[in-house]
């Protein structure tokens, strides 16, 4: 901490002792006794010993006296003041004495708590009989006297309670001689201690930061009893009004040692924001220390115009001071500042928009310097979630606020970022919107517990009475943050008048006397030359006041008070006045008065506030929104009746407090008046009320009771609430908790039960239960009423995000139907309940019927428009057909409707989507739209846009739709509507007309289920104007005849995406009977009669017969291990188990003893390991010297069977065991040697390819091929070429492979078995059959608009789920993507740390935990471990995922968030299974795909372990619509069905080079081998085969399945012969060529050697190689996630080759492929850690796709491009640029100066070869001038020795053949660094060679290349060309090998090697050039110049000539 803040804190420290100094000298009672701390509600356990009285025996008063002291009225036993009037005796004092003799004869209260409650029931409106059953029950039956008594002097006793008596004489009653004499001890007491008065103080405690004048008396007690008003007061009563002065209160000067802050004191960020100020004002200056030093929260009470806005920019600046550089407060000179502007939001509450929207410009002007910048976000101004981003501080309503909060996830990302939350004008609790409040508070203060984070919350308000409740509710330090500042702190005092007129409200008497009464008043303040501001409440009623003042004015011959005349100003005013367009403006100026209102121009307002300030005009009528929306003062201001019709209520009600107060704030000028007059005129039942209200002695109450059912709904459904304990706190949170405790009586509840239960806990729970009830009766929630769960059901979520009352949705309940017409819809939406205030007036039903007659109201309606509801429907149809409404209320009411209604009939639709009632949700969707576009479903389509009047009406007559429309000239069209000119318009308009076409493909997955695959293309052109960024659509299927929805689906079209291909995939169930078809509906969200209907026929559908064939456990006796009759391995099994399971005991005969081929279907977890190990002993027992082949799909999943069986089997058994991956390629001896083959399928199909060459393919006697399911992935194809191949392989050598195929339950088993080959060994066990049993459970989640949120919404469940299964055993948490683990890991955190212990995942102890973190390199790791969660996916380095997986296997950490890839390889054990979403983003679709089904099982194999649970438990939380999908699939498992035919060619290709296909009929008969063909004529429907259902399995099927198979051939040998892989004869022959081949041998896809063979020329550059490389097909698949486009962008412009000019879109792989390998030769480093492993595996795919090219490139004889390849290869394993420069690879060199090195004339080395034999002195000069520092050098000095020496010449050459030898002159390893051995015979090297060390083994020499990740050896290209000619004749591959090596044997240095090349004729007696190139070292090259070759001797005859 600074300096600075430590002395804050000592100082404030001081004044705290200080404060509770005279805190405990006022001998209050103790704190402690007074109320419970927050929250010890929280641990009740509902038992009755607890609720039993807290107080045991005290009386209640002793708990609740400490803060209401005034409850002891003010002087109880004064006594009377002489006058021996009669009403005297029925005062206070009488009151007194008969409660004492009540309570004494006993009423169960004591006598204070009773005369306060009857003061209350006095001084309430109730009538006599009301009052006498009230009194009667509270005292009791037997005091009815006492009743009688005080109801006859009722007025009396009330009046006196209000007025503190005055103490004067002792008589006015007789008295005992005692009690006279104890009066007048007491009175002589009192006179003598009055000095002391100030200290007896009776309020309670006292707040250090409460300033105002007087603290006792005027401030009101519990019970509303009113003490009087000040005692100056004015009283007047006249005979038409009753007036009230209270006047202005003395302005409040400085307290003593108090100073006002300049604002040159304050640090740089203060000091810019409040430019042009010079000192904050008083009130400012008392705030400053708290708001802007600390983050407390505050309530800041204080009057209008004291400056509360700029106390909230104090605490806005403290938000922000945290996010900017330098740190203000650290360095406070400093006046440039950068903010960190994501990091942070501000939220700033108004509770109106025209308050908001200048909120929002003071706040953005004053901190546009720091480039902070202030939206609005208002039902008016919506803002794009770019915009949200980009902006720090949001202003907004309540209720936006709320909506924004409501939706679980919607802008989490905007929620949590919060840091400051100010609420302006709290006592808007008061109001009917102070329940959003209280929603929107309680809710931050549960986001500020649950997530740890820090969230202020600000309040401000004007003055209020129970501000202390307030503080309590905001959670505010009343010590620190409670500020409440009175009346003193108004800048201009305000002298009030409350006049109430006489005569029955609402009368003409009662109307004509507020006239009198405003027009007396305004004429007093003009007399006294004061500008006067008339508040009126319609626009209407301004123009009516102003000419009724006038004419009053005119009758009372005082005009000229009026008169604007001899202003200076006002010949000026009258020429601005010709602007305007406002008749009844020019009018009034003349006569000096304005209107204003938000019905007037702009400009008229402005001008009207221009004249009113100069003063040209005297007297303003307005509306009230001129006192919210602008800042206009006047001396006076006048609030001429106070009846204000509300559109909500659909009726008058009375004007706000709210702004009462803030027009009382427009009164009194700063700069004129020292002070300001408000006069508020009401009719005289009213004056109470506003005398009441504005004197601030009315509390402030909660109305949150009257909203609690939809609160506690929106937050059930955010997901926040989810029982009746979490409701119950939550409810603790709200000010109606507050108030329940200060104020029970108010809230209905007795004394007794506030004693037993201060929390009133049970009073919250009564609550909670009835508002429950209620919702579950609505449909809205799920109710357990046992274990008070509570479930958000669909309808209450959409309820809750479109903010619809419960009571409307059980409107809805009742009254929808599947087919309900417009009528019925429109008629459901107005019996909402949003509308039932709107009432129906007798003025209004002219016009309203006028309506109907007039056409606008299109469907009839029910019940006439006297109704409410009929009311609304006629306004909502004028609205909809854009009538012109007269009636100011109609209008009024028209908006209100308008605006409810989009709102509720979008929900309406969404309840009918989800009940799936599709000809129900086109009628509402076109409902929504025809209100949001005011078009009709029956108009033409077109009367969306911008029309002419009589174009439209022209093409209604015609009604041609837009597709005709389409179809047509623009001239034609012209015509139609007869105006020439607008054909050409319209056209254009047509095609921006957003329809959808679509394309369908089916495919039956079995009977019972459907896959759909639709291809949606735009049928329109872009415009921007019209689309805006982006277009939504529905999506639904529906059945043709009874239109129930099957699915459905939001689409969102994106202008970025427009162009592409967009794909939906789904499943639908089918159901007997089958429809004759579907539809397909493309239904726009926004646009009327844009839909498109597809229809898909059933007709060819044939569904397949879904056989299931299922094998049950039979109940055997569990084998002994020793039934293996092998003492080796009864050895090696008996460690692990004595019995082999029951489904291993099943199959061990058929396994262990038998040749058949077996397929076996298990679950995950079965122990099928084992069951493979037994068919392994049986290939080595019964074929010795055999190989047993074992295929996993996933390179985790060899690398864990590797790991496994290395250790338990090879090494006992001495079997050799090599795995073969990408990653780990052998020599080919290791292969050959190798008994046990692990591998994936790629590899082995690349081995198997040639298996006629490769004897060892021949051995192999058993493949097992695990997890043999995955057929039907994006890998099956190669699967299923294998396995014809081995077949094949068998059928052609007469051995036989044994087959053993392993998967998880398949729903077809009998047809793969078929395929390979089983008969008897066929085993399909149910899922069921698991060692430990699996309970499974679906959880559907509704959709959200977006991946992210839909995630989001599934992390709390994530946490109830592991708290109710697995609160203590591991559990693993499996999300879509690395960025969902950090982001699940985070909320888990979040949801710990509101638990009792935040760290109870962790398992460990501190000192094991700070070890453990200490070796993690990955931040968010960190992190989570710390709390006892891991994190598992592709992203971490090694050591921190194998730091996760330790700490979980080992149960240190009890939860581990891992992506799908640990669900594979990695055999982890958890009690729970949670499946966090289905779905992951696929970058080729760029959108989110669902997961494979067999990753879904392969995930819940992981939960319940055999060694440590007796159950496991798995959780699916997925979308609703897939729910059933997995329901249905989970139970009867999933068909397998082939995909090879999509990427038959590459393996034909394959075939074709291997030579195993010849002709066309080679690869038919090839194809039957296949589990294609099975499939095909199984389920032909799925590939796309259409027979009709007659045809089925006939004759007929059989030929149409054949040319099917000849065309699928035919159109892959043709793709083939396009590239050049094969030759495709007329005849039907097909041949292999050499690109054939290269394809093959490198396992490259056809399509790139095409792309390369298409693009290659001569004399490449390297941008060119590079590119060529970078478009491989191989490069499709690399991933490209969410937002990487944006990466990549920035990527490109750090690096040297620009990837704009690339032709591709960012977001494509190859462009990231292009990207990530120049990244590689820059060795810059990766913004992100998913690119490190992107980087890894582009450069494991780039050799193979390089050495392919060179080959192309040799074969179409290009040296130049061919040896830039060579360079490019030298570059991808050296990881530098071919220019940097010859040393750059050695460690240490600095690019650049290497550059500049080189550049030098006499600079050596100049080349690697020639750094090889330079001097070391010279080379350490060299490394110096490279920027090698002084501790590398060794280093770079001991790299140089490794690089190759190279001796090379032409060995023997003769016509048609050349040998090159190669020797490596410096030692490769073995002998010591520092002996020099010299070669026997110098080759042209040069100067003496150094040894040293580098590793050489079988394989070869290792390379030096530290970036590249796999090892490389070391090898050269010997290239041959014609001398000066680019055109090549050969390449060959040169490497060390150890039979090269004869050197080897005998010890000596040298390896050699030898390059024999074939020449061809032409070459013959022509000069050609040797280069001899490095495979690995930048620049490393040597050339033989000009060898000729020698013409073959020509024989003749047979004898040489």
């Amino acid at each position: 901490m600074s300096r600075s803040l430590d002395s804050a804190q000592t100082q404030w420290l001081e004044q705290l002792a200080a404060m509770r100094q005279a805190i405990a000298e006022l001998k209050l009672p103790s704190v402690a006794e007074q109320s419970p701390a927050y929250g010890d509600d929280l641990e009740l356990d509902f038992d009755d010993d607890e609720l039993s009285g807290t107080t045991s025996g005290d009386d209640i008063w002793d708990v609740i006296s400490g803060e209401y002291d005034d409850f002891s009225s003010d002087h109880l036993d004064d006594v009377g003041d002489g006058r021996s009037n009669p009403s005297t005796l029925y005062n206070q004092t009488w009151l007194a004495e008969r409660c004492a003799d009540a309570a004494r004869r006993g009423s169960g209260l004591d006598a204070v708590a009773l005369e306060a409650q009857i003061a209350a029931i006095l001084a309430s409106d109730s009538n006599s009989e009301e009052l006498q059953m009230i009194l009667a029950d509270i005292v009791g039956y037997g005091e009815l006297d006492m009743v009688a008594d005080l109801i006859a002097h009722r007025r009396d006793i009330a009046r006196s309670l209000q007025e503190p008596e005055k103490t004067g004489g002792v008589i006015g009653r007789l008295q005992t001689r005692a009690e006279r004499e104890e009066a007048l001890r007491k009175q002589d007491h009192e006179h003598k201690h009055a000095t002391l008065g100030p200290a007896l103080d009776r309020n309670g405690p006292q707040y250090p930061h409460v300033y105002r004048t007087h603290e006792a008396g005027n401030k009101l007690s519990a019970y509303g009893k009113k003490y009087a008003l000040p005692a100056n007061h004015g009283h007047e009563d006249t005979a038409t009004y009753e007036e009230y002065t209270i006047p202005a209160a003395p302005v409040g000067a400085l307290g003593a040692g108090r100073r006002l802050i300049e604002i040159k004191e304050m640090d740089g960020l203060c000091q810019r924001t409040f430019k042009g100020y010079k000192s904050l004002n008083r009130m400012q200056s008392l705030v400053y220390p708290v708001a802007y030093a600390t983050s407390e929260n505050m309530l800041i009470c204080a009057p209008t115009g004291a400056g509360k806005t700029d106390a909230a920019m104090l605490a806005i600046l403290n938000a922000v001071s945290k996010y900017v550089t330098p740190n203000p407060i650290e360095e406070p000179d400093s006046t440039d500042f950068t903010v960190l502007t994501e990091d942070f939001k501000i939220i700033y509450v108004a509770p109106m928009k025209a308050l908001a929207a200048e909120v929002t410009e003071k706040l953005g002007k004053r901190l546009a310097w720091l480039g902070i910048k202030a939206r609005e976000l208002t039902g008016d101004m919506h803002l794009t979630k770019a915009e949200i981003m980009d902006t720090q501080i949001i202003v907004t309503t309540p209720e936006k606020w709320d909506v924004v909060t409501r939706k679980s996830t919607g802008d989490t990302e905007l929620v949590q970022k919060v840091r400051l939350l100010i609420i302006d004008e709290v006592h808007m609790l008061h109001d009917e919107r102070g329940a959003v409040l209280e929603s929107l508070v309680a809710r931050t203060q549960r986001q500020v517990e649950s997530t740890q984070s820090l969230i202020r919350i600000v309040g401000l308000s004007a003055t209020l009475p129970n501000y202390v409740d307030v503080a309590d509710f905001l959670r505010v330090n009343k010590m620190a943050g409670l500020f409440y500042f009175d009346a003193s702190f108004r800048p201009v005092p305000l002298e009030q008048h409350f006049i109430g007129a006489k005569g029955k409200a609402g009368s003409a008497k009662s109307r004509e006397n507020i006239e009198q009464v405003a027009f007396d008043k305004v004429s007093d303040m003009l007399k006294l030359g004061h500008q006067v501001m008339v508040f009126v409440h319609s626009r209407k009623d301004t123009v009516k006041t102003a000419r009724m003042l006038y004419d009053k004015a005119v009758d009372a011959q005082c005009a000229d008070l009026l008169d604007p005349t001899d202003h200076p100003r006002y010949d000026s005013a009258v020429r601005d006045m010709r602007q305007s367009k406002g008749k009844e403006i020019r009018e009034l100026l003349k006569k000096g008065m304005g209107t204003h209102h938000a019905g007037m121009p702009r400009s008229d307002r402005n001008l009207i506030e221009r004249l009113f300030a100069d003063g040209v005009i005297r007297v303003l009528c307005c509306t009230a929104t001129l006192a919210w929306g602008v800042n206009l003062p006047a001396a006076a201001v006048l609030i001429k009746g106070t009846q204000v019709y509300n559109s909500q209520e659909g009726k008058f009600t009375d004007l706000g407090i709210l702004d009462v107060l803030q027009i009382f704030g427009r009164a009194g000028r700063p700069q004129f008046q020292d002070s300001g007059i408000g006069f508020i005129c009401t009719t005289h039942d009213r004056l109470d009320h506003y005398l009441r209200a504005v004197t601030e002695q009315q509390p402030i109450e909660s109305r949150f009771s009257a909203k609690l059912v939809d609160n506690l709904n929106a937050e059930i459904s955010l997901g926040t609430v989810t029982t009746v304990q979490e409701a119950v706190q939550w409810l603790g949170y709200s000010y109606l908790f507050v108030r329940m405790q200060k104020s029970p009586l108010s809230y209905g509840i007795e004394w007794a039960e506030i004693r037993d239960d201060p929390q009133l806990v049970q009073r919250r729970r009564k609550l909670i239960i009835d508002a429950a009830r209620v919702l579950q009766k609505s449909q809205m929630i799920i109710f357990n009423e046992t274990t008070e769960d509570l479930r958000s059901k669909d309808v209450g979520r959409i309820a809750s995000q479109f903010y619809v009352q419960q009571s409307s949705i059980e409107i809805f309940n009742t009254m929808m139907r599947p087919r309900a017409s417009d009528a019925d819809a429109l008629a459901m939406v107005s019996m909402s309940g949003e509308f039932d205030q709107i009432q129906s007036r007798d003025t209004e039903e002219k016009e309203l019927s006028a309506l109907q007659e007039e056409g606008y109201v299109v469907t009839e309606v029910k019940g006439g428009v006297g109704t409410p509801h009929g009311k609304t429907n006629v306004l909502l149809q004028a609205h909809i057909s854009r009538a012109r409404l007269e009636d100011f209320t109609l209008v009024s009411d028209t908006n209100y409707i308008a605006q409810n209604a989009t709102r509720i009939a979008r929900a309406l639709f969404m309840i009918a989507l989800n009940r799936r009632w599709g000809y129900q949700c086109l009628v509402l969707l076109s409902l929504c739209q025809s209100i949001e576009r005011q078009t009709w479903s029956y108009e033409h389509p077109l009367h969306q846009f911008d029309l002419p009047q009589p174009i439209l009406r022209n093409l209604d007559a015609k009604n041609l739709s837009v597709e005709t429309l389409r179809d047509m000239e623009s001239a034609e069209i012209g015509e139609l509507v007869h105006n020439k000119k607008m054909g050409v318009v319209i056209s254009k308009i047509l095609d921006n007309f957003p329809t959808l076409s679509i394309e369908s493909e089916i495919a039956p997955l079995n009977r019972d289920v459907l896959r759909i695959r639709l291809w949606l293309t735009p049928d329109f052109k872009w415009n921007d104007r019209h689309h805006g960024t982006s277009e939504p659509y529905w999506i639904w299927v529906e059945n043709s005849e009874t239109s129930q929805i099957y699915h459905y689906e939001y689409f969102i079209l994106g202008r970025r995406k427009f162009y592409d291909d967009h794909e939906l995939n789904f499943t639908i169930p089918l159901a007997d009977p089958l429809p004759s078809q579907i539809y397909v509906r493309a239904v726009s969200d926004r646009w009327l009669g844009a839909e498109t209907v597809h229809p898909i026929s059933f007709q060819h559908l044939i569904r397949p017969d879904t056989e299931s064939v299922y094998t049950d456990l039979l109940n055997l006796q569990p084998l002994p291990v020793s039934a293996l009759k092998n003492p080796l391995l009864e050895e090696l099994y008996s460690e692990r188990f004595q019995y082999f399971n029951p489904m291993q005991s099943q199959i061990f005969h058929c396994l262990y003893h038998t040749p058949a081929n077996v397929l076996l279907g298990s679950p995950t977890g079965s122990g099928k390991t084992v069951a493979a190990e037994l068919a392994m002993w049986w290939a080595f027992r019964e074929k010795p010297g055999s190989k047993v082949v074992y295929i996993a799909p996933m390179k985790a999943l060899v690398r864990e069977r590797v790991q496994d069986w290395g250790k338990r089997l090879a090494a006992p058994m001495g079997l050799k065991l090599v795995e073969l991956t990408g990653d780990n390629t052998p020599d080919t001896r290791t292969i050959r040697d190798a008994d046990i083959i692990v591998t994936t399928p790629e590899k082995w199909d690349g081995i198997s390819r040639s298996w006629q060459t490769r004897g060892y393919v021949r051995q192999v006697s058993l493949v097992i091929i695990d997890e043999i399911h995955l057929l039907g992935g994006d890998r099956g194809p190669i699967l299923e070429i294998i396995v014809s191949r081995m077949n094949y392989i068998a059928s052609q050598s007469k051995g036989s492979v044994r087959l053993l195929g392993m998967s998880t339950a398949c729903a077809n088993a009998s047809d793969l078995g078929n395929w390979l080959g089983v008969k008897e060994g066929l085993f399909n066990f149910r899922h069921s059959v698991r060692p430990v049993p699996l309970e499974i459970f679906i959880d559907g989640f509704p959709e959200q608009r977006g991946f992210c949120p839909l995630m989001q919404s599934m992390n709390r469940p994530t946490f109830l789920a592991i708290k109710q299964h697995s609160p203590e055993k591991p559990v693993i948490v499996f999300v879509a993507s690395r960025r969902q683990t950090r982001l699940t890991a985070r909320d888990l955190i979040n949801f710990c740390g509101m638990e009792d212990n935040p760290r109870r995942f962790l398992h460990m102890s501190e000192d094991d935990l700070a070890l453990n973190l200490s070796r993690v390199k990955d931040d968010a790791l960190r992190e989570a471990l710390s709390f006892g969660i891991g994190l598992h996916h592709a992203g971490l380095v090694e050591s921190d995922r194998q730091l996760s997986e330790e700490l979980f296997a080992n149960n240190k950490i009890q939860i581990l968030v891992a992506t799908s890839t640990l669900a594979w390889g990695v055999n982890l054990p958890a009690h729970l299974v949670v499946v966090k979403g289905t779905q992951f983003f696929d970058a080729k679709i760029e959108g989110y795909k669902d997961m494979d089904l067999t990753d879904v099982l392969q995930m819940l194999g992981r939960a319940g372990r055999p060694q440590f649970d007796t159950s496991g438990i798995a959780r699916i939380f997925t979308q609703d619509a897939k729910k059933e999908f997995y329901k249905h699939f989970l139970h009867t498992g999933f068909p397998v069905e082939s995909s090879l035919h999509k990427v038959l060619d590459n393996h034909l290709g394959a075939e074709i080079s291997a030579g195993t296909i010849n002709t066309k009929q080679d690869a038919l008969d090839y194809l039957t081998w296949t589990f294609f063909f099975r499939r095909l004529h199984k389920n032909p429907s799925f590939y796309g085969l259409e027979i009709s259902a007659e045809e089925h399995n006939t004759i007929t099927a059989q030929t149409m399945a054949n040319d099917y198979m000849v065309k699928l051939v035919e159109d892959s040998l043709q793709e083939l012969d396009e590239s050049s892989c094969a030759l495709v004869e007329p005849t039907g022959d097909v041949e292999s060529t050499p690109l054939g081949k290269i394809m093959s041998y490198y396992y490259l896809s056809h399509k790139t050697i095409r792309h390369l063979v298409k693009h290659v020329k001569r004399d490449a550059t390297f941008l060119d190689v590079l590119s060529w490389v970078s478009h491989a097909s191989e490069y499709d698949e690399l991933p490209v996630r969410h937002n990487e486009d944006l990466i990549n962008a920035e990527l490109s412009n750090a690096l040297p080759l620009k990837a704009d000019d690339f032709g591709l879109p960012m977001w494509d792989p190859h462009v990231k492929a292009f990207l990530l390998l120049q990244a590689h030769f820059s060795r810059i480093d990766l913004p992100i850690a998913d690119y490190v492993g992107d980087l890894n595996s582009v450069l494991d795919q780039s050799i193979r796709i390089v050495q392919a090219s060179i080959d192309v490139l040799t074969e179409l004889g290009y040296r130049s491009s061919c040896e830039m390849m060579v360079i490019l290869l030298q570059a991808i394993k050296s990881a530098r640029w071919p220019t940097d420069g010859p040393l750059s690879i050695l460690p240490g060199v600095d690019v650049e100066k290497e550059k500049a090195r080189v550049a030098q004339p006499r600079a050596a080395p100049t080349s690697l070869v020639e750094a090889t034999t330079t001097p070391n002195g010279v080379l350490e000069t060299a490394a110096k001038s490279a920027g090698v520092s002084p501790t590398m050098v060794r280093g770079f000095m001991e790299t140089i020795p490794r690089l190759p020496i190279l001796r090379y010449a032409v060995g023997s050459l003769n016509a048609v053949s050349i040998t090159v030898g190669l020797s490596r002159v410096n030692a490769a390893q073995g002998r010591p660094s520092n002996m020099r051995s010299r070669a026997s015979k110098r080759g042209q090297t040069g100067s003496s060679p150094r040894a040293g060390p580098g590793s050489t083994g079988s394989s070869g020499i290792r390379i030096y290349a530290p970036r590249y990740p796999k090892p490389q050896t070391e090898g050269f290209f010997v290239i041959i060309s014609y001398s000066s000619s680019d055109e090549i004749i050969a390449l060959k591959r040169v490497g060390w090998s150890d039979q090269g090596g004869r050197g080897h044997a005998s010890g000596s240095a040298a390896l050699q090697a030898s390059a024999k090349i074939m020449l061809p004729q032409e070459a013959q007696g022509k000069k050609i050039d040797v280069y001899i190139l490095s495979d690995a070292y930048l620049g490393m090259k040597w050339k033989i110049d000009s060898v000729d070759v020698p013409e073959a001797p020509a024989f003749e005859a047979g004898k040489e000539k």
